[in-house]
């Protein structure tokens, strides 16, 4: 079972994290001469984009974009583009070119199609990611019980980016949303996954035990993903 790295305290955790994705990303500059980023949502990736915004790549030539979003604008606090902006596009990286997931005016699978088409305009393929964990397992927006769940895990598809419905009756997520599919985290570099507290260490484990058809972190080491596991004690 693929094990967890641990981290003393948040700005060890933070730097490490930051690190091995601007490492890749630089590593793929310089073999190809250009890169791809793919970054979560969420509170817990604030301080890993504030020291990769700081860190001396020609950021020009790398294209930022997210593993999933929430079909929102960027005018709501619940959008993950806006947390990207504000924290990782900033300074140098604000060179960067970004491809949201979301976009108006359209259906939410229309709006994966379309953002699909423009990650494969990219090169369809990824170098770094950075994925956090929720504490019911999920990772991008793969859902326990989602009606999408097994698609998003097939390993066999082509990457490619789906519409997620709205959990019914209480269960998550509580609103549509717009996710990358395994194949495409199989296209990856190197994948981090950066989790905080005891509680979400659990889930890491139990998960990682798990089936890889409907538990997103043991599809990720069934699919033999170059995964590294960061984690720190305080949540």
């Amino acid at each position: 079972m693929t094990s967890l790295q641990t981290f003393p305290d948040a700005a060890a955790w933070a730097d490490a994290c930051a690190a091995r994705l601007t490492d890749t990303l630089a590593a793929a500059l310089a073999e190809t001469g250009k890169a791809v980023f793919a970054g979560s949502g969420g509170s817990t990736p604030a301080p890993i984009y504030a020291r990769m915004a700081r860190t001396d790549l020609d950021w020009s030539r790398v294209t930022v974009t997210l593993i999933d979003e929430r079909y929102v604008p960027e005018t709501s606090p619940d959008s993950n583009a806006a947390l990207i902006r504000q924290a990782l596009l900033t300074g140098a990286a604000a060179a960067a070119r970004f491809v949201p997931l979301f976009q108006s005016e359209v259906t939410v699978d229309r709006a994966a199609a379309l953002a699909a088409n423009a990650l494969a305009h990219e090169g369809g393929r990824l170098d770094a990611v950075l994925l956090g964990m929720g504490e019911d397992g999920h990772i991008c927006s793969m859902f326990p019980n989602s009606p999408t769940l097994k698609t998003l895990l097939t390993p066999t598809l082509k990457p490619a980016v789906y519409g997620v419905p709205r959990g019914r009756d209480g269960a998550a997520p509580s609103l549509e949303r717009l996710s990358i599919n395994l194949p495409y985290l199989m296209t990856a570099r190197r994948v981090v996954l950066a989790i905080t507290g005891s509680a979400k260490r659990a889930v890491f484990e139990r998960e990682a035990a798990g089936d890889p058809t409907v538990q997103p972190i043991a599809a990720l080491i069934a699919a033999n993903i170059p995964l590294d596991c960061l984690w720190m004690e305080k949540a």
